[in-house]
Protein backbone atom coordinates (compact mmCIF):
# COMPACT_ATOMS: atom_id res chain seq x y z
CA UNK A 1 0.00 0.00 0.00
CA UNK A 2 1.32 3.53 -1.16
CA UNK A 3 2.49 6.11 1.65
CA UNK A 4 -0.88 8.08 0.25
CA UNK A 5 -3.14 5.49 0.30
CA UNK A 6 -2.22 4.84 4.15
CA UNK A 7 -2.56 8.51 4.75
CA UNK A 8 -6.12 8.28 3.34
CA UNK A 9 -7.35 5.15 5.43
CA UNK A 10 -5.84 6.35 8.52
CA UNK A 11 -7.61 9.95 8.69
CA UNK A 12 -10.02 9.88 11.70
CA UNK A 13 -10.10 5.58 11.16
CA UNK A 14 -9.39 3.23 14.51
CA UNK A 15 -5.92 1.76 14.84
CA UNK A 16 -7.83 -1.57 14.58
CA UNK A 17 -10.25 -1.02 11.58
CA UNK A 18 -7.07 0.49 9.93
CA UNK A 19 -5.08 -2.80 10.11
CA UNK A 20 -8.21 -4.95 8.76
CA UNK A 21 -8.11 -2.86 5.91
CA UNK A 22 -4.63 -2.64 4.97
CA UNK A 23 -5.17 -6.70 5.13
CA UNK A 24 -7.72 -6.22 1.92
CA UNK A 25 -5.00 -4.57 0.03
CA UNK A 26 -1.95 -6.65 0.89
CA UNK A 27 -3.68 -9.76 0.59
CA UNK A 28 -3.79 -8.90 -3.19
CA UNK A 29 -0.20 -8.06 -3.40
CA UNK A 30 3.43 -7.51 -2.19
CA UNK A 31 4.63 -4.60 -1.08
CA UNK A 32 8.39 -5.45 -0.96
CA UNK A 33 10.76 -3.75 -3.22
CA UNK A 34 13.36 -6.10 -5.03
CA UNK A 35 16.65 -5.89 -4.52
CA UNK A 36 17.23 -4.93 -7.97
CA UNK A 37 14.55 -1.65 -7.51
CA UNK A 38 16.88 -0.80 -4.61
CA UNK A 39 19.89 -0.90 -6.22
CA UNK A 40 18.31 1.82 -8.50
CA UNK A 41 18.24 4.18 -5.43
CA UNK A 42 21.41 3.98 -4.63
CA UNK A 43 20.51 1.38 -1.86
CA UNK A 44 22.02 -2.37 -0.86
CA UNK A 45 20.64 -5.12 1.23
CA UNK A 46 22.71 -6.75 3.67
CA UNK A 47 21.83 -9.32 6.38
CA UNK A 48 23.48 -10.09 9.92
CA UNK A 49 22.92 -12.46 12.58
CA UNK A 50 21.41 -12.04 16.43
CA UNK A 51 22.73 -13.89 19.34
CA UNK A 52 19.76 -16.10 18.85
CA UNK A 53 21.21 -17.06 15.60
CA UNK A 54 18.33 -15.52 13.66
CA UNK A 55 18.79 -13.31 10.21
CA UNK A 56 18.06 -9.85 10.42
CA UNK A 57 17.25 -8.45 7.12
CA UNK A 58 18.45 -4.69 6.59
CA UNK A 59 19.24 -1.95 3.79
CA UNK A 60 22.07 0.30 3.49
CA UNK A 61 22.70 3.57 2.29
CA UNK A 62 24.95 6.73 2.25
CA UNK A 63 28.78 7.07 3.40
CA UNK A 64 29.90 4.42 5.48
CA UNK A 65 32.48 6.35 7.12
CA UNK A 66 30.10 8.60 8.32
CA UNK A 67 27.68 8.19 11.50
CA UNK A 68 25.61 5.50 11.59
CA UNK A 69 21.66 6.27 11.64
CA UNK A 70 19.62 3.06 12.57
CA UNK A 71 15.96 3.37 11.78
CA UNK A 72 13.37 1.29 13.39
CA UNK A 73 9.52 0.72 11.07
CA UNK A 74 6.20 0.85 13.30
CA UNK A 75 3.87 -2.00 12.64
CA UNK A 76 3.21 -3.62 10.33
CA UNK A 77 5.92 -2.09 8.43
CA UNK A 78 9.42 -2.67 6.81
CA UNK A 79 12.62 -1.40 6.08
CA UNK A 80 11.22 -0.13 2.38
CA UNK A 81 9.25 2.38 4.70
CA UNK A 82 12.59 4.58 5.50
CA UNK A 83 13.18 5.08 1.67
CA UNK A 84 11.90 8.72 1.22
CA UNK A 85 13.85 9.74 4.71
CA UNK A 86 16.55 7.71 3.58
CA UNK A 87 16.67 9.85 0.05
CA UNK A 88 16.04 13.17 2.24
CA UNK A 89 19.22 12.64 3.64
CA UNK A 90 22.21 14.81 4.15
CA UNK A 91 25.74 13.85 2.83
CA UNK A 92 28.05 11.83 5.08
CA UNK A 93 25.87 9.65 6.73
CA UNK A 94 25.54 5.72 7.12
CA UNK A 95 21.85 5.00 6.22
CA UNK A 96 20.49 1.36 7.67
CA UNK A 97 17.04 0.70 8.10
CA UNK A 98 16.06 -2.76 9.34
CA UNK A 99 13.15 -5.26 8.86
CA UNK A 100 11.99 -6.13 12.23
CA UNK A 101 11.56 -9.61 13.55
CA UNK A 102 8.60 -10.91 12.22
CA UNK A 103 8.47 -8.54 9.02
CA UNK A 104 9.95 -7.76 5.67
CA UNK A 105 13.18 -10.58 5.74
CA UNK A 106 14.05 -10.90 9.04
CA UNK A 107 13.23 -14.18 10.88
CA UNK A 108 11.28 -15.39 12.69
CA UNK A 109 8.43 -15.39 10.21
CA UNK A 110 6.12 -15.49 13.45
CA UNK A 111 5.06 -12.30 15.72
CA UNK A 112 7.71 -11.30 18.25
CA UNK A 113 5.85 -9.20 20.90
CA UNK A 114 8.58 -8.74 23.08
CA UNK A 115 10.34 -4.81 23.43
CA UNK A 116 13.17 -6.23 24.24
CA UNK A 117 13.72 -8.91 21.74
CA UNK A 118 13.02 -6.66 19.05
CA UNK A 119 15.61 -4.40 20.46
CA UNK A 120 17.86 -6.99 20.65
CA UNK A 121 17.80 -7.53 17.07
CA UNK A 122 19.19 -3.99 16.42
CA UNK A 123 22.32 -4.80 18.63
CA UNK A 124 24.45 -6.53 15.87
CA UNK A 125 24.18 -2.96 14.03
CA UNK A 126 25.62 -0.49 16.69
CA UNK A 127 28.71 0.10 15.29
CA UNK A 128 30.99 3.18 15.96
CA UNK A 129 32.68 4.90 13.00
CA UNK A 130 35.29 7.31 13.50
CA UNK A 131 34.38 7.63 17.28
CA UNK A 132 30.89 8.15 16.51
CA UNK A 133 27.93 5.84 18.01
CA UNK A 134 24.88 5.49 15.77
CA UNK A 135 21.84 7.33 16.51
CA UNK A 136 18.63 5.48 16.37
CA UNK A 137 15.03 6.57 14.68
CA UNK A 138 12.19 4.89 15.55
CA UNK A 139 8.62 5.37 14.13
CA UNK A 140 5.05 4.37 15.91
CA UNK A 141 5.90 0.76 17.33
CA UNK A 142 9.93 1.29 16.35
CA UNK A 143 9.72 4.44 19.34
CA UNK A 144 9.46 2.13 22.21
CA UNK A 145 11.96 -0.25 20.62
CA UNK A 146 14.77 2.37 20.13
CA UNK A 147 13.78 3.19 23.76
CA UNK A 148 14.60 -0.50 24.94
CA UNK A 149 17.14 -0.59 22.98
CA UNK A 150 19.04 2.51 24.79
CA UNK A 151 17.79 0.97 27.83
CA UNK A 152 19.81 -2.56 27.01
CA UNK A 153 22.79 -0.25 25.19
CA UNK A 154 22.39 2.81 26.25
CA UNK A 155 26.63 3.01 26.02
CA UNK A 156 26.82 2.52 22.22
CA UNK A 157 24.03 5.01 21.33
CA UNK A 158 24.51 9.05 20.92
CA UNK A 159 20.88 9.77 20.96
CA UNK A 160 17.60 8.59 20.34
CA UNK A 161 14.70 10.25 17.55
CA UNK A 162 11.32 9.25 18.91
CA UNK A 163 9.00 10.00 15.92
CA UNK A 164 5.15 9.81 16.58
CA UNK A 165 5.83 7.08 19.43
CA UNK A 166 3.72 4.88 20.93
CA UNK A 167 4.87 4.76 24.45
CA UNK A 168 2.12 5.65 26.83
CA UNK A 169 0.38 1.81 27.91
CA UNK A 170 -2.48 4.27 29.24
CA UNK A 171 -3.34 5.03 25.69
CA UNK A 172 -3.43 1.35 24.30
CA UNK A 173 -6.79 0.49 23.78
CA UNK A 174 -7.48 -3.34 22.23
CA UNK A 175 -10.10 -3.23 19.75
CA UNK A 176 -12.82 -6.16 19.59
CA UNK A 177 -12.10 -6.79 16.05
CA UNK A 178 -8.67 -7.43 16.88
CA UNK A 179 -9.95 -10.38 19.15
CA UNK A 180 -12.24 -11.75 16.11
CA UNK A 181 -8.87 -11.52 13.91
CA UNK A 182 -6.47 -13.01 16.41
CA UNK A 183 -8.27 -16.65 16.36
CA UNK A 184 -8.11 -19.63 13.48
CA UNK A 185 -9.46 -19.38 10.45
CA UNK A 186 -9.69 -15.28 10.86
CA UNK A 187 -5.84 -15.48 11.84
CA UNK A 188 -4.73 -17.90 8.91
CA UNK A 189 -6.45 -16.04 6.19
CA UNK A 190 -4.61 -12.53 7.01
CA UNK A 191 -1.33 -11.96 5.87
CA UNK A 192 1.67 -12.30 7.84
CA UNK A 193 2.15 -8.95 8.32
CA UNK A 194 -1.00 -7.91 9.25
CA UNK A 195 -1.20 -11.25 11.73
CA UNK A 196 1.73 -10.09 13.36
CA UNK A 197 0.70 -6.40 13.61
CA UNK A 198 -2.27 -8.01 15.31
CA UNK A 199 -0.09 -9.82 17.75
CA UNK A 200 2.03 -7.01 18.72
CA UNK A 201 -0.50 -4.03 19.38
CA UNK A 202 -2.36 -6.80 21.38
CA UNK A 203 0.45 -6.97 23.74
CA UNK A 204 1.87 -3.60 23.40
CA UNK A 205 -0.03 -2.46 26.69
CA UNK A 206 1.65 -4.97 29.14
CA UNK A 207 5.08 -4.68 27.39
CA UNK A 208 5.14 -0.94 27.80
CA UNK A 209 3.86 -0.73 31.16
CA UNK A 210 7.45 -2.92 31.45
CA UNK A 211 9.26 -1.07 29.60
CA UNK A 212 7.64 2.52 31.41
CA UNK A 213 9.51 1.15 34.96
CA UNK A 214 12.72 1.71 32.99
CA UNK A 215 12.47 4.97 31.10
CA UNK A 216 14.24 7.08 34.01
CA UNK A 217 17.36 5.31 33.33
CA UNK A 218 17.80 6.73 30.21
CA UNK A 219 20.83 9.44 30.32
CA UNK A 220 21.54 10.16 26.41
CA UNK A 221 19.98 12.77 24.34
CA UNK A 222 16.43 12.28 22.87
CA UNK A 223 14.51 14.06 20.58
CA UNK A 224 10.22 13.45 19.77
CA UNK A 225 8.83 14.31 16.47
CA UNK A 226 5.11 14.46 16.65
CA UNK A 227 2.23 15.42 14.97
CA UNK A 228 -0.68 17.12 16.41
CA UNK A 229 -3.88 15.77 14.21
CA UNK A 230 -2.21 11.68 15.03
CA UNK A 231 -5.17 9.71 14.70
CA UNK A 232 -3.15 6.04 15.51
CA UNK A 233 -0.87 7.13 17.95
CA UNK A 234 -2.51 10.35 19.83
CA UNK A 235 -0.01 13.39 20.73
CA UNK A 236 -0.87 12.82 24.35
CA UNK A 237 2.30 10.45 24.47
CA UNK A 238 4.65 13.48 24.44
CA UNK A 239 3.51 13.95 27.95
CA UNK A 240 4.41 11.00 28.97
CA UNK A 241 7.61 10.90 27.56
CA UNK A 242 8.05 14.28 29.24
CA UNK A 243 7.43 12.58 32.35
CA UNK A 244 9.16 9.59 32.37
CA UNK A 245 12.92 10.66 30.25
CA UNK A 246 13.49 13.62 33.01
CA UNK A 247 16.75 12.11 33.37
CA UNK A 248 17.88 12.31 29.67
CA UNK A 249 20.54 14.62 28.76
CA UNK A 250 18.35 16.55 26.55
CA UNK A 251 15.18 16.52 25.71
CA UNK A 252 14.12 18.09 22.80
CA UNK A 253 9.70 18.18 21.64
CA UNK A 254 9.21 19.18 18.18
CA UNK A 255 5.44 19.81 17.99
CA UNK A 256 4.60 19.48 14.17
CA UNK A 257 0.78 21.21 14.13
CA UNK A 258 -1.59 19.94 11.85
CA UNK A 259 0.47 16.71 10.88
CA UNK A 260 -0.61 13.34 11.12
CA UNK A 261 0.75 9.66 11.84
CA UNK A 262 3.02 9.21 8.94
CA UNK A 263 5.94 11.07 9.49
CA UNK A 264 8.49 8.99 7.42
CA UNK A 265 6.88 9.97 4.35
CA UNK A 266 5.25 13.49 4.80
CA UNK A 267 8.24 15.69 7.86
CA UNK A 268 11.57 13.88 6.49
CA UNK A 269 12.82 17.05 6.69
CA UNK A 270 11.32 17.56 10.64
CA UNK A 271 13.22 13.47 11.10
CA UNK A 272 16.44 15.02 9.62
CA UNK A 273 16.43 18.18 11.53
CA UNK A 274 16.45 16.05 14.79
CA UNK A 275 19.14 13.68 13.37
CA UNK A 276 21.67 16.81 12.59
CA UNK A 277 20.82 18.09 16.49
CA UNK A 278 21.76 14.60 17.71
CA UNK A 279 24.84 14.56 15.52
CA UNK A 280 25.60 18.03 16.25
CA UNK A 281 24.70 18.73 19.59
CA UNK A 282 22.93 21.97 18.65
CA UNK A 283 21.37 23.66 21.71
CA UNK A 284 17.79 23.30 21.88
CA UNK A 285 17.42 27.38 21.08
CA UNK A 286 18.26 25.91 17.18
CA UNK A 287 15.35 23.64 16.73
CA UNK A 288 11.93 24.55 15.19
CA UNK A 289 9.15 25.70 17.18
Amino acid sequence: MTAPMRQLFALQMPRALFLLICAVFLAGCSSEISDEELAQQNVVRGYTQTSSGHNVSYIQKGKHTGRRIIFVHGTPGSADGWLDTMAAAPADYDLIAIDRPGFGKTEPRGAVTSLMIQAASIEPLLKTTNGQKPILVGHSLGGPIVAAAAVLYQDRIEGLVIAAGALDPELEKTHPMQYVGAVPPIRWLLPRSIRNANSELMALKGELEELEQQLNSLSLPIEIVHGTQDDLVPYENVAFMEGHFENAQRLQIDKLDGVNHFLPWNSADRLWMAIERLDKADPLSTSQP
